[in-house]
């Protein structure tokens, strides 16, 4: 097949999905290659398109974890790139504050994507009523706010003001593998009741504190492949913008073999 019949195939072959997803778009929202084909200009309008998938490829994904001290942040962090604590250029982790001001790490594999590290809300240097102002709110895609145990009333803040300002927000509760071992040292529950426990728990609490309908999202940041990372993954794919959806499953750990078949598909 010629240049030109193939780019015109890509070109109906992108309308045709466009019609399906509307929000996807197709070469010919390209400016200038619907012209060029008209024009029999193969050769700018295959210039054209090139740039466009060269674009898409460096499109950005900035990622907000955010939480209180000992939460759990910078070993998330480490594990989503795929490195240990102990690695170099891993996000440093310990027993006391580790994060004092915001401190970017890029993704090995992907540089334009970025896990920010938060200092904790409330804190002296990064008080509730300023935090979102002083992190530099806006240029994050989304925020993971990470806990430990139970979520408190600077969280549901936290949240409160994502949402005014109309960004997406996820409540992690880390470290789950430790409550299990620990729950079962005292009692013959099983690690379905106890999942269960904690969820409901920290649902509730949430729903107390104000927040509507509560998205929990159970996780260690040991065992990616365990408890509901698969879950979070799914659900960032349904609420990303396309382009930043795509950015984010080139990078998404192998937790599972449908997360290595749909990057194999994209």
């Amino acid at each position: 097949m010629c240049l030109r019949s193939r780019i015109k195939s890509l070109c109906f072959l992108s309308v045709r999905i466009s019609m399906e997803d509307p929000d996807d778009s197709c070469p010919e929202e390209i400016p200038g290659v619907k012209e060029a084909l008209k024009n029999n200009d193969t050769a700018g309008a295959a210039k054209r398109i090139k740039e466009y998938l060269e674009k898409q490829t460096n499109v950005s994904l900035n990622i907000a974890i955010t939480g209180e001290s000992g939460a759990g942040k910078s070993t998330f962090i480490n594990a989503f790139r795929g490195i240990k604590n102990r690695d170099e250029g891993a996000a440093p982790t310990g027993v006391t504050e580790t994060t004092s001001e915001v401190t970017p790490y890029p993704h090995p594999d992907n540089p334009n994507v970025t896990l920010w590290d938060l200092p904790g809300i409330g804190t002296k240097d990064f008080p509730a009523r300023k935090y979102l102002k002083l992190v530099g709110f806006d240029k994050y895609d989304f925020f993971l706010i990470i806990s430990d145990t139970r979520f408190r009333e600077n969280d549901v803040k936290l949240a409160q003001k994502i949402k005014k300002m109309k960004k997406n927000f996820y409540f992690v509760r880390s470290k789950i593998d430790n409550d299990i071992r620990a729950e079962e040292s005292v009692s013959d529950s099983s690690k379905e009741k106890t999942l269960t426990k904690i969820r409901d728990d920290c649902i509730q609490r949430l729903k107390d504190l104000g927040i509507e309908s509560p998205r929990v999202f159970l996780m260690s940041s040991f065992q990616l492949h365990k408890f509901d990372f698969s879950l979070l993954q799914e659900t960032l794919e349904r609420e990303l913008p396309k382009d930043k959806r795509d950015t984010l499953l080139y990078v998404m750990p192998n937790v599972n073999p449908d997360v290595i078949s749909k990057k194999k598909k994209l």
